[in-house]
């Protein structure tokens, strides 16, 4: 973006955001370093030291100097409000310190024993949402100017005629026989049940298109969670689990993680992890292409190629049956399918030799990592976007399941699948509607890269309307194509925070209100854990929370609907449910498993409570599928027929292989029992995938539309004749959460500068030193950044951190430049036909030196 704020604008024909900056980031990267850790606050500081023998304090356990804003007239917060952070699924408590009204100290929860007190970096930060001079204040329309251009003009209107606006053009469609026409994107920022909202609406219109992030985030691990055991969701919890009076995850003997650098995303659970393992000793293994500050503290640090993720578990898989390392005990009462899995993995000569071909991790360390594994009782794995980002994710996900499934570390305290962002709540409950609705066709194929191919080709069919809760234009694959399908839809409304990328293409915005100016619950805990929190500060400006955006919207179509009369959609959407409260209600009331998460007793505690937790009485679910009177309570709940039911798939038992499951993949191309493909652009012209032209009905979310694929189709070595590197996006920094936090001064401040990640002896070949301002091209297009030297990764492989777009205002202040999204390098093409997961984690790609 140019300094005249045009977030398409270049001056030159390098990618946006060339800037040289060598010097200037030499001293930017000394002056952060020690700053983007976990810490405590004053709240949890450490004791005062012992004196030395001399009776002074000793250099190395200096005392730490007293906090003399207590006791301050002027510093003493006057009110304290139990509020939440929402920059990730930590879910840590905000203790919001206020002093005539204004926000004057950030405090983590002591009487929380996972968060122990902690914040990271980003808790304070929450305070510049609020207190943001770039922040939409009012509903604004299009006057004037191109789509995507800084050029264009925007009016402010009154809610009321930005809503009706809406209401008409949505309503138009409808009448004209084109509701499917119509489409929302939700993202992860939003108060849970906004979901459940849209899903309501939309119903009533009569289009199938009301989608979620999970394609961005998450749903391959929760579709593969669901076929294996019967829920979606992390498997085991945080802290102590009331039902038993036992640590769950903490006492785990075993951590593996594969594709998830938590000290970065996770910081403060992660912490908890850490603070477990020093009273148990596990053992903790990541697998990474990179050596992550996760890495860093890993007993052992297993770099595979990316996207090979797929092999290595298969490899741990054949060798764990083929010496029988396998619990015997739990494998013959508890899985059906067992038998399949060993034959289709001797069939196919999964072993550690085959794994260690593809993946370039030797054969010694895959068995090693497996024997551990299956010895350690419990075990638990984590994974992240390292595995879902993956074309093959549902597949690889399925093959963790059955990892776990083999050596009993399912449904035990300290084991699991605990995926992350599998969390709950997500399909949250409403009354039934009080009417008929129209019939809905199919929806679009899964993942919202789908918009920009249907506004582009009409392919299943055009959308003409579309809504977001989130930044397609930052974390859509194949940006440019992105940017050109907005830029030809008929009708945009953006709701946010700030004037992102994607405003810019914005028929109407509607500004909402951040996470501290919301009463109820915002954000979840990987372990299915939520927390109440209250407003702390008012509303900045005209901005509305989600949720009366999407009840006022119901009123604004009551009010313009001449085919329908006002009850149609007031019934349906009752005024009082714009006040959370009430709405929260409904969902506890109506919610399967629910009924003991009232507002009052989530506001009355210091540490979240978990779901399933069917009435006031029930602790919550920590271990699920423990075999337990407490999960078997819960499990009932959820459902009469899963009575007596340890595992809540249609045996009763774990599910590796049934034929049920053959007959639902066999149409989209895929098998019960994953065989290893990867993506086309891994170096080595390994097995890929072939995507059919056609479409059928997606096996695993039926009201949507996917390409059935040839998988282990013959690679090709060809495009890296020309682009030899792999490239991998990612979170830069425990500094960021999304694109939200580059809009903040400590975000840009800390981490404002894209640092490629690149082996010195890959720099060194390309010309390259540190700190050099450096282009990386794909197929697709080319981005800039900054050299960060480092032999803790591939020399194969570069990371380009993601979340940086070219509309963050807030860089100036720093000096930053102003950066195009990574994502113009990535193939939208490739991704998972089944969850939808876009391939984030591999790219082929060329490095060289920008011009000075």
């Amino acid at each position: 973006m140019s300094r005249s704020g045009d977030p398409e604008s270049e001056s030159s024909d390098l990618p946006a955001g060339h800037v040289s900056r060598r010097g200037l980031i030499q001293t930017a990267a000394v002056g952060t370093a020690g700053t983007l850790v976990v810490g405590t606050t004053p709240a949890a500081a450490s004791p005062r030291p012992s004196p030395g023998a001399d009776g002074s304090a000793t250099p190395d356990d200096c005392s730490p100097m007293p906090d003399f804003s207590s006791g301050s007239a002027a510093l003493d917060p006057d009110r304290v409000v139990a509020s939440a952070c929402q920059f990730c699924n930590s879910n840590c408590r905000l203790r919001i310190g206020l002093k005539v009204g204004r926000i004057i100290e950030v405090r983590g929860e002591p009487d929380d024993p996972v968060q122990a007190g902690n914040l990271c970096v980003k808790g304070p930060a929450m305070t510049e949402l609020v207190y943001n001079r770039h922040r939409l204040t009012t509903p604004l329309r299009r006057v004037s100017g191109t789509k995507g251009s800084s050029t264009s003009v925007f009016a402010p209107v009154s809610w009321d005629e930005a809503l009706d606006l809406i209401a008409k053009r949505l309503l138009r469609l409808r009448d004209d026989g084109e509701a499917r026409a119509i489409a929302n994107r939700t993202s992860g920022r939003l108060p849970r049940g906004v979901g459940s909202l849209v899903a309501r609406l939309f119903a009533m219109l009569g289009s199938p298109n009301d989608t979620d992030v999970g394609p961005v985030c998450n749903d391959a691990g929760g579709d593969a969670l669901a076929m294996t055991f019967g829920l979606p969701n992390f498997t085991n919890g945080y802290g102590v689990d009331p039902a038993t009076g036992q640590e769950d995850l903490g006492s785990t003997r075993y951590l593996l993680m594969l594709g998830t650098n938590q000290a970065e995303t996770h910081p403060v659970t992660f912490a908890h992890l850490l603070r477990s393992r020093e009273r148990t000793g596990a053992r903790l293994v990541v697998v990474d292409p990179r050596r992550t500050p996760t890495a860093a503290l890993a007993d052992t640090w297993v770099a595979p190629k990316p996207h090979t993720d797929l092999a290595l578990i298969l490899g741990m898989l054949g060798h764990i049956v083929a010496t029988g390392r396998y619990d015997h005990e739990f494998v013959g009462r508890w899985t059906v399918g067992f038998d399949e899995l060993v034959r289709h993995l001797h069939g196919r000569g999964y072993r550690p030799s085959w794994a260690a071909e593809i993946t370039g991790v030797p054969a010694a360390v895959i068995e090693q990592i497996a024997e551990e594994y299956a010895a350690a009782r419990p075990a638990a794995i984590f994974c992240n976007a390292g595995i879902s980002h993956q074309l093959g994710a549902f597949d690889t996900y399925r093959a963790i399941a059955m990892l776990a499934t083999i050596t009993g570390n399912v449904g035990v305290p300290g084991g699991g699948c605990n995926f992350m962002h599998n969390t709950w709540p997500g399909g949250l409950c409403l009354p039934p509607l009080p009417g008929p609705v129209p019939q809905r066709g199919p929806a679009l194929p899964v993942g919202p890269d789908a918009f920009a191919e249907s506004i582009l080709s009409g392919r299943p069919y055009r959308l003409r309307a579309v809504i977001t809760e989130g930044n397609p234009l930052v974390s859509s694959a194949n940006t440019s194509k992105v940017r050109e399908a907005y830029r030809q839809l008929d009708f945009y409304v953006y709701t946010g925070l700030f004037m992102e990328e994607a405003a810019y293409y914005a028929d109407v915005i509607l500004p909402v209100c951040s996470g501290l100016e919301f009463e109820g619950v915002y954000m979840r805990r990987d372990d299915r854990a939520i927390r109440w929190q209250d407003a702390a500060v008012p509303r900045v400006g005209q901005s509305r929370s989600d949720i009366e955006i999407w009840v006022d919207l119901a009123q604004a179509l009551a009010r313009n609907d001449r085919r329908h009369s006002r009850s149609y959609w007031t019934d349906a959407f009752p005024s009082r449910w714009r006040d959370y409260r009430h709405l929260w209600a409904e969902f506890v009331a109506h919610t399967p498993g629910m009924g003991g998460m009232t507002r009052e007793r989530l506001r009355s505690r210091s540490e979240p409570l978990r779901w399933p937790c069917p009435d006031l009485d029930h602790p919550g679910v920590s271990t699920l599928y423990h075999d337990h009177p407490s999960w078997y309570r819960a499990a009932e709940s959820l459902d009469p027929a899963n009575r007596g039911k340890r595992f809540l798939t249609p045996s009763g038992k774990i599910e590796i292989v049934t034929p049920a499951q053959e007959r639902l993949l066999a149409p989209s191309g895929h098998t019960a029992l994953p065989f290893f493909y990867t993506h086309p652009e891994v170096t080595g012209g390994h097995p890929t995938i072939a995507y059919e032209p056609g479409f059928i009905t997606n096996p695993l979310k039926p009201q949507a539309l996917t390409h059935p694929v040839r998988l282990a189709v013959p690679g090709s070595k060809a495009i890296h004749r020309r682009y030899p590197l792999m490239g991998m996006t990612g979170r830069p920094s425990v500094a960021h959460f999304a694109t939200v936090t580059h809009w903040t001064p400590t975000g840009k401040r800390l981490n404002g500068v894209r640092l490629i990640q690149i082996h010195p002896d890959t720099a060194r070949a390309h010309g390259i030193a540190a700190y050099d301002d450096v282009i990386v091209e794909s197929p697709r297009g080319a981005v800039t950044g900054t050299a960060l030297l480092d032999p803790g990764i591939r020399a194969d492989t570069i990371f380009v951190p993601n979340t940086f777009g070219p509309a963050q205002l807030v860089g100036y202040q720093f000096g930053d430049p102003r950066y195009q999204a990574v994502n113009h390098l990535l193939d939208d093409r490739y991704h998972d036909n089944l969850s939808g997961q876009q391939a984030y984690k591999c790219f082929a790609c060329r490095l060289r030196k920008a011009p000075a």
